[in-house]
């Protein structure tokens, strides 16, 4: 019996089938393997919407309250379970609604694809109704994006889509597609991209480089390590514990970059940054040689650039050649994936153990200790502290949480006092610092990873600009558990009003809702609480709840987050009150 052999158009003829724009870029979906879509339906998208319900066996939509809670959802998802997150929104103020959330995720490099209707072709450029330049507004915000007017640009475009928001430095790309293109029928087929000419998304590690990091990090006397979520971005996780371990070197984290390594480890000498911990701030100008792994040298933990670090020598270990020398001079740099550097960089580090150098970390931890953190977790006063809070949930979970937060006061306590002992477990607002991101992120974390606790700790002003997607959680059932630190302020601006500007609250205090009973109008449980003693049976019935949990805790009006670095200012002259 002879056997035909096809040729590869022959194939893709028998591949192909005749389908609307609308359905294709459903099959683009599930091809790449989405099954979870955050949106919000309107008239320019309306033919996808079609098609999605035709599919929702396949491809379940989740319907936000608000577009930008679409993208901090597809955002939240993103970073638990480390696939795209997708969002969808008509086109117009849709679309604009979306801008936020895109560009918060490319300033954290959070791989995420939004699809936004637009009105037919003929139509663009003349001002009709509900038409945006969409394209041109995310074009500073987005890692790519593209505007589709035919159908048959479907799959190679969305493919390259998927292929640009996860590869190499992850982040945003936004796809626009004209109602015509929608409706017009076109022979459909498929092929994921692989690579893109011109774009390299992981450079080639040049081993002379790394054989230059070692010697570096061998000579030292006092190493420093500070990681980013590079770390966790390229799941290196691993490969830090074991070099850190085996070099024997103080590492420190970005915002970022906390729960790539256990918080209790004896190397983790906590959080750099603003309001980070007072040893790794002061003596990254005491450091020989700082090693800097999948972070970019944020403003934030830098401080003054000129004097930061200027005695050390510096090795960065980075994907994105355009972080190299940006903000910090490196002495070395390697450029490349972490995670396969760190595995050509460990056959050459020596053990070591720098035990006097440790010591300097302990002593200012001590210092640290007893002028901050027993008054925040420990405090005398009267009124709860949101450290206090931080440490019950900690307790309460046993380190093993997500937790969320949104921007101000409660973010920097939470990243400051919660413990991690899982990767994927801290999710804020980094480079951005977008308030009302938490809530919304939260419900993504929750559909990201169902099986783990998600805590959403946000303050009051955060929580209102996102409010509506309570609707969200009660529609969907996810069991976020929601802790609000009410201070009845704008609490991080109003502190820099107290220690900047003469105590002069300008716009800052804040005249707030019965927060419960919003909550309990979306079905959801909720408790208040403003004393110490019923703080513990609180947090414990939150989380021991099933399903979704409202939690406000009044805390002191005036509190402040030390230490402090103030803008400008050096990493050594870190203020601890």
């Amino acid at each position: 019996m002879e056997t035909k052999t096809l040729t590869k158009k022959q194939e893709k003829k028998q591949t192909t089938m005749r389908i609307s724009g609308a359905e294709a870029v459903i099959h683009c979906l599930l091809a790449e393997g989405v099954d979870l879509v955050y949106g919000y339906p309107g008239g320019a998208i309306m033919p996808i919407y079609d098609e999605l319900y035709k599919f929702q066996d396949k491809l379940h939509h989740v319907l936000t309250r608000h577009e930008q809670g679409a993208t901090h959802a597809a955002q939240g998802y993103a970073r638990v379970s480390g696939k795209v997150g997708v969002a969808m929104a008509t086109s117009g103020p849709g679309a604009t609604n979306l801008v936020t959330g895109i560009a918060d995720a490319q300033i954290d490099s959070t791989p995420m694809v939004c699809i936004t209707g637009q009105v037919a072709s003929h139509l663009l450029g003349s001002d009709a109704f509900q038409e945006t330049d969409i394209v041109g507004i995310s074009t500073p915000v987005t890692k790519w994006n593209h505007q589709i007017t035919k159908a048959s640009e479907i799959p190679e475009v969305i493919a390259k889509a998927f292929y640009i928001a996860r590869s190499g430095r992850p982040g945003p790309v936004l796809i626009d597609i004209t109602k015509n293109a929608q409706f017009e029928e076109f022979d459909f087929s498929y092929e994921k991209c692989t690579g893109i000419r011109s774009y390299n998304a992981k450079p080639e590690i040049d081993k002379s480089s790394v054989q230059q990091a070692a010697e570096l990090i061998n000579s030292a006397k006092k190493p420093f390590i500070v990681w980013g979520q590079g770390i966790i971005l390229g799941q290196a996780e691993e490969e830090l514990k074991q070099l850190i371990e085996k070099a024997g070197i103080p590492a420190a984290s970005t915002i970022l970059g906390l729960s790539a390594l256990d918080s209790d480890h004896e190397l983790n000498t906590g959080m750099v940054g603003m309001h980070g911990n007072y040893g790794p701030n002061v003596l990254t100008n005491e450091c020989d040689v700082l090693i800097a792994l999948g972070m970019r040298f944020d403003d934030r933990v830098t401080g003054d650039l000129n004097t930061y670090a200027k005695q050390a020598k510096v090795v960065h270990f980075e994907i994105d050649p355009a972080e190299i020398d940006k903000n910090v001079k490196t002495d070395v740099a390697v450029l490349g994936d972490v995670k396969e550097s760190l595995q050509e960089l460990m056959p050459l580090i020596n053990s070591n153990k720098h035990e006097a150098w440790h010591e300097e970390f302990k002593k200012r931890y001590a210092v640290e200790f007893d002028k901050v953190i027993k008054n925040d977790i420990h405090p005398e006063k009267e009124g709860l502290t949101m450290g206090e809070v931080i440490n019950q949930v900690n307790r309460a979970s046993k380190h093993e949480a997500v937790i969320v937060t949104d921007v101000g006061q409660h973010q920097m306590i939470t990243c400051r006092y919660a413990k991690f002992n899982k990767t994927k477990s801290n999710i804020t607002s980094g480079g951005l610092g977008t308030m009302g991101f938490a809530l919304p992120a939260a419900i993504g974390a929750k559909m990201g990873d169902p099986d783990r606790e998600v805590v959403a700790v946000i303050g009051d002003g955060g929580y209102q600009m996102t409010i509506q997607e309570l609707g969200t959680i009660f529609q969907t059932g996810a069991a976020v558990k929601i802790v609000v630190l009410n201070n009845d302020f704008l609490g991080m601006v109003r502190q820099w009003q107290q220690l900047f500007f003469d105590r002069r609250y300008a716009s800052t205090e804040m005249v707030n809702p019965d927060f419960v009973k919003i909550a309990e109008g979306y079905h959801i449980k909720a408790k208040r609480v403003s004393k110490r003693e019923d703080l513990e049976a609180a947090v414990q019935e939150m989380m021991a709840s099933k399903e979704a949990y409202f939690l406000e805790v009044k805390v002191e009006k005036e509190d402040n987050v030390f230490p402090m670095i103030p803008t400008g200012s050096s990493v050594a002259d870190i203020r601890l009150s």
